[in-house]
C-alpha cells in the first residue's frame, strides 16, 4: 500500500543550493524505496507570509537558503506548523529561524535575531560560528531518549553541513520553555531541537538531505515523510 501526503517545501528555490536540487531525488527515492509518496509544493519565503500559506499540508519542510527573501515568510511558517500541530522540519536555515520563531513567539524576545541579515542586532540570537561548518562533516551525539535518537537510530552520528551561522544566547531561557536541545558536537554546541510536546517538531544545524546521493534517504527525512503520511491518514479519517 501506497501513502500520499502532501509537503510544503518553504524556501527560496534556486538551483544553486545543493539542498533543493537533492528534493527530486529524495521524493521519488522515498516513493519507491518507503512507497510514501510526498506530494511536494514549494512555497517562497514572500508567498509564506500569507495568512495559512502552509496550513492544510501534512508536512512542512524549511529548508536551506539563508538568507530568505522574507525572513517573515519564514517565521510564519515555522509558527503555523508548531502551533497548528503539522509535521516540522527544519534543516541549516530552517534550524535557525525554528529558534528564532520560538524565542520571539514563545519566549517574548521580540528582539532577538539573526547576525545574517541583521549584523547590528542588539540581541543576536543566530550569530557566525566561531569556525565555519561550510563543507564539512562532524560528529553530533544524541541525547537519549530523544525523538532525534529514536529516529537516527544511534546515539551519535556523522553529518554533513553548508552553514557558518548557529545559536548563541538565550539557549537556557529556550529550554526553559519547552524547547528541547537533543543534539551537540563534541564541544557541548547545539545542533538539534525539537519539540516533545508536538507530533513531530524537528530541527537540524547539519543538512540530511545532503546525506549519500539521495538514492536512500537519510532517517530524518524518512521521519518527516512517515509523519506527514501519518498526518494525512489522520485527517482522513476525521468526521465531516
Amino acid at each position: 500500500m501506497t501513502n500520499t501526503a502532501t509537503l510544503a517545501l518553504v524556501g527560496d528555490r534556486s538551483p544553486n543550493v545543493v539542498s533543493h536540487t537533492r528534493i527530486p531525488l529524495l521524493l521519488d527515492a522515498l516513493a519507491e524505496r518507503d512507497r510514501l509518496v510526498l506530494d511536494a509544493y514549494w512555497i517562497p519565503s514572500e508567498d509564506a507570509e500569507a495568512e495559512g500559506a502552509v496550513r492544510g499540508f501534512d508536512a512542512v519542510w524549511v529548508l536551506p537558503g539563508s538568507p530568505y527573501r522574507s525572513e517573515a515568510g519564514v517565521l510564519a511558517a515555522v509558527r503555523t506548523a508548531r502551533q497548528e500541530g503539522i509535521p516540522f522540519l527544519g534543516t541549516c536555515g530552517g534550524f535557525q529561524y525554528a529558534l528564532l520563531e520560538y524565542a520571539r513567539n514563545v519566549c517574548g524576545l521580540t528582539r532577538a535575531a539573526h547576525a545574517e541579515t541583521d549584523p547590528g542586532a542588539e540581541d543576536p540570537l543566530i550569530e557566525a560560528l566561531a569556525c565555519s561548518l561550510a563543507g564539512h562533516e562532524a560528529p553530533v551525539v544524541l541525547e537519549p531518549g530523544s525523538l532525534a535518537q529514536s529516529v537516527i537510530g544511534s546515539a551519535r552520528t556523522v553529518e554533513r553541513y553548508v552553514c557558518a551561522y548557529g545559536p548563541s544566547r538565550h539557549l537556557d531561557t529556550l529550554r526553559a520553555a519547552g524547547l528541547r536541545f537533543s543534539g551537540h558536537d563534541e564541544d557541548g554546541q547545539v545542533r538539534v531541537a525539537e519539540l516533545p510536546d508536538h507530533p513531530f517538531f524537528l530541527a537540524t544545524l547539519f543538512q540530511p538531505e545532503l546525506a549519500g546521493d539521495g538514492s536512500r534517504p537519510h532517517p530524518v527525512v524518512r521521519a518527516l515523510a512517515r509523519a506527514a503520511a501519518g498526518h494525512a491518514g489522520s485527517r482522513a479519517v476525521q468526521p465531516v
